[in-house]
């Protein structure tokens, strides 16, 4: 029975696999074992203990052991006393055994292990400089690496965070100024710093890894969760990794992709998982966020194949159906929908069986009903969800909303919504829904009234502000006071391309034509979206760039022919007399 701490901690919750103890297997010492140096009476005092650990008598258990741990100088009887006294949660009993364990075997890699790994579970980050710089010079240089990665795990649950980021890197000081062990040390530090809120001192960190060795995955992976509209920097360190690495790891990559996505980058997280996918083709999460990035375009047959290829590679591996496999057969289901093979969507609805997505899964199969008339019983499917859990009345509400609005059917949408809010008044997002259904319904006093109450009970409410601004603006309205609600959007969602088209269009609707050209450019080059491409269209239009305009709206009818504003958009202007 091979016992580590990790396994051992029990109650202290923590988690380093890289610190296991990497000691033979063998630690029970009901085990028979042939040492000449243990006399009949050690071993009766050994078997004595054990009885007494069957029996949960667990302190008489590590007392005993712990005295012929000492009179023995057995690693095993040390280690065992150990185990012991964590599994009965006694944690300074653990430490003192530890310690002990230490002190009679101070070059033991073991010893200095569970020092560390009980004085971090027990809270005591200011004791743990000591046993970390002992532990990493006693750790042999081919695993010393793998140590330094897994450190910021250890100390990831300790309470004073900036602690712990201090006492880690002066433990660390021997290995921040070697060549081999700098990139991981200074990795480590900078995600510390990063846990500590020191966003600063961690891209510093980073930064000098990477001077280093620009190929270090760990630093690449810190710079990754770094990546922030206001931090241009971190995104510099990923493509320098990205540029020395050959080829680079996937999980750099694929992490890259997701950052961009986070900054409504769409376009360049799928160049950048088109790389992932050519370099790494076997990597399954590749193909999947690639698949569903896919599946929001003109290319479905593209997604179709990406999806497939993420589930030939992902069912070997998989234990029943993964959560990212039943994402990829619901949006298989919506492709086969888009192209209208509703037998082929349902075979692909009817193979997933993940419990964790059974809204989305009703919800496909109710879509399925509405496009066969069957409205009323679509509607009867999410009622009939099971609510397991506090939230799920909500997600059933909001799931039913938007299979009525995909199918137009904006007045029992406003009606459900508006006996939500009766029920839960202080719900901002069942009131911005509310509000857009108001919307779609032409009773624009009872939008704007919405907005304002969502506003009042959210001050940030990105969504509220944008689409009251947008629709103000969209009227001819109040232009400076659209422009003000737009920007404070844009406050607090900078990136979000859909608040930047609005800016665009309150700007163009102001006759500020260039600027309004400026911001659309930036919202469609991150996020090609039908509507957006009304827009550009026509504030293309307006400056006579009448092909460039025909193109945007060509592009615009593949990424959405259905699209109301779209539509309106073209025939208003392209049937206008010159």
């Amino acid at each position: 029975m091979k016992t580590t701490l990790i396994c051992a901690l029990l109650g202290l919750g923590l988690a380093a696999p890289a610190l296991q103890a990497q000691t033979a297997p063998a630690t029970s010492t009901r085990e028979a074992r042939s040492n000449a140096s243990f006399s009949a009476q050690m071993f009766y005092q050994i078997l004595v203990a054990e009885m007494s650990a069957a029996r949960g008598d667990l302190g008489a258990a590590v007392s005993l052991l712990l005295d012929a741990a000492r009179k023995s100088g057995d690693a095993q009887l040390y280690q065992r006393a150990a185990d012991l006294a964590l599994g009965a949660r006694a944690g300074d009993t653990a430490l003192q055994v530890a310690r002990s364990w230490r002190q009679a075997q101070p070059r033991s890699l073991e010893a200095n292990r569970y020092v560390l790994q009980i004085l971090v579970a027990m809270n005591r980050v200011s004791e743990t400089a000591e046993p970390l710089k002992t532990l990493v010079e006693l750790t042999p240089e081919a695993g010393r690496a793998e140590l330094l990665d897994v450190l910021p795990a250890l100390y990831g649950r300790a309470s004073e965070r900036k602690l712990a980021a201090s006492v880690v890197e002066q433990a660390l000081a021997p290995a921040l100024a070697q060549a081999r062990t700098a990139p991981s040390a200074w990795a480590a530090v900078a995600r510390l710093r990063a846990t500590a809120s020191d966003v600063t001192g961690a891209l510093e960190a980073v930064e000098r890894a990477q001077r280093v060795q620009a190929s270090h995955v760990p630093a690449a992976i810190m710079a990754v969760d770094l990546m922030d509209k206001s931090r241009p920097q971190a995104e510099l360190m990923v493509k320098r990794y990205l540029e020395s690495a050959t080829p680079p790891a996937p999980q750099v990559r694929l992490g890259y992709a997701r950052s961009l996505l986070d900054l409504q980058r769409q376009r360049d997280s799928q160049a950048q998982l088109e790389l992932l996918t050519r370099e790494h083709p076997d990597f399954p999460d590749g193909w999947l966020l690639l698949g569903l990035l896919q599946a929001e375009s003109p290319h479905l047959a593209q997604a179709e194949t990406s999806l497939k290829r993420y589930l030939a590679l992902s069912q070997p591996r998989a234990s029943g159906n993964s959560r990212g496999m039943a994402q990829a057969q619901l949006m298989l289901a919506q492709v086969a929908e888009k192209r209208g093979d509703l037998a082929e969507a349902e075979r692909w609805v009817a193979l997933v069986s993940n419990r964790d997505l059974l809204v989305q899964t009703q919800s496909r199969r109710a879509s399925l009903l509405a496009r066969q008339g069957k409205m009323q019983e679509a509607r009867e499917l999410i009622r009939k969800l099971p609510e397991q859990e506090a939230g799920d009345a909500r997600l059933k509400l909001l799931a039913e909303v938007n299979l009525l609005r995909e199918f137009k059917q904006f007045e029992p949408a406003l009606e459900l919504l508006t006996r939500a809010a009766a029920a839960a008044p202080q719900d901002t997002d069942v009131i911005y829904e509310q509000a857009m259904m108001a919307e779609k319904l032409g009773r624009l006093e009872q939008m704007e009234q919405l907005l304002r109450r969502a506003i009042q009970l959210k001050p940030d409410n990105a969504a509220a502000y944008n689409a009251l601004g947008y629709s103000l603006a969209d009227r001819g309205l109040r232009l400076p006071e659209a422009k003000q609600l737009i920007q404070k959007a844009l406050e607090f969602a900078p990136s979000d391309p859909y608040i930047q088209d609005s800016l665009a269009w309150v700007e163009f609707r102001l006759g500020n034509k260039q600027e309004a050209l400026r911001v659309i450019e930036i919202a469609y080059r991150a996020k090609p979206d039908a509507e957006i491409a009304a827009h550009f269209g026509e504030i293309l239009w307006s400056l006579d760039q009448r092909d460039r305009a025909r193109q945007l709206w060509r592009e615009g009818m593949e990424l959405n022919p259905e699209n109301e504003t779209l539509l309106e958009t073209i025939k208003r202007l392209l049937q206008a007399k010159p």
